[in-house]
């Protein structure tokens, strides 16, 4: 298309084709988001305007973002945020983008956090796991309406660390930790560290959704998660296993007495998962699966 005066439906219709052309799967979405993106407008407006024209700057912006998109760069590198959990996380090539399926590793958790504890996020990324469960289990306390009574805060709110590998994905879950929580940023740190070397303290539940694909499947992935995802956040190694292994053999140094461990795992890893958690003590092992009906989380309670 060559650049012009086109309006809203046009540029929609183009969006499309081009996207169709190229074989994305959800051309018609992606279209649409990236379109919203570059104008600012809501479907209502998108309907009751359709035939207003887009500026200059918004023709030149959106039809260069087509462009990359029907190059399989992923949609939220292009628009640099992904919702999870209902809040808005901003991403980029340095974290995983955050996935509808993760979700339930967070929707598991909530269902056993207590006022006061104090939780571990292992791998952190962009931090979605981690903030989003800080934002809900304080929600529930009370404690993010209106001004923080600190007293109150010192004795029910919930906190925890995320820990990562990786400098430029802290940098990222640094940028969510003041847009997600806002004035209970305190209740999260970020903290760069090869699993549990620069940890201290005890936990009340340890979550994680750790690197766990096979390398050997890792070129047969999408060209958007193989070629833009960080590869330091899929590469399980040889069997997938190699960071559960790890986390299962030293988390029982830094969980409290009853603290539990979740894991967010492939839909083939769950039997193997179980039994390295048995082995180094764990009980109460339970399976969650998706909305696919795939085993997704899996969780144990360590007594010591």
């Amino acid at each position: 298309m060559d650049e012009g005066t086109i309006c809203l439906k046009e540029a929609l219709e183009y969006g499309i084709n081009r996207l169709s052309e190229a074989k994305i799967s959800e051309a018609e979405l992606d279209a649409w988001y990236l379109l919203s993106h570059v104008t600012k407008i809501d479907r209502g407006t998108y309907f009751a305007e359709i035939k207003r024209p887009l500026t200059k700057e918004q023709e030149k912006c959106y039809l260069e973002l087509i462009g990359k998109r029907a190059d399989r760069i992923p949609l939220q590198h292009l628009t640099g945020e992904q919702e999870f959990m209902g809040l808005t996380f901003q991403v980029n090539e340095h974290v995983l983008v955050p996935r509808q399926d993760t979700e339930i590793l967070v929707e598991e958790a909530l269902k056993t956090v207590c006022p006061g504890m104090r939780v571990l996020d292992m791998c952190t990324g962009s931090g979605c796991i981690l903030l989003s469960l800080l934002w809900y289990a304080n929600k529930k306390n009370g404690l993010v309406c209106g001004k923080i009574n600190e007293e109150l805060w010192k004795r029910f709110a919930v906190t925890g660390i995320g820990v990562d590998i990786s400098e430029d994905a802290l940098n990222v879950a640094e940028k969510n930790r003041k847009a997600v929580l806002g004035a209970l940023a305190s209740a999260a740190i970020f903290q760069e560290s090869d699993l549990f070397a620069q940890i201290e303290g005890r936990f009340d539940m340890i979550v994680s959704n750790p690197p766990y694909i096979r390398t050997a499947v890792i070129a047969t992935l999408e060209e958007e998660v193989r070629c833009h995802d960080p590869l330091l956040a899929l590469d399980g190694k040889e069997d997938g296993l190699y960071f559960y292994e790890r986390i299962i053999e030293e988390s029982p140094a830094f969980l409290k007495q009853g603290g539990r461990l979740l894991f967010e795992i492939g839909h083939d890893q769950a039997e193997a998962v179980s039994e390295l958690m048995k082995r180094r003590g764990f009980e109460q092992i339970r399976v969650k699966k998706d909305l696919a009906g795939l085993d997704r989380v899996l969780s144990g309670v360590y007594n010591g």
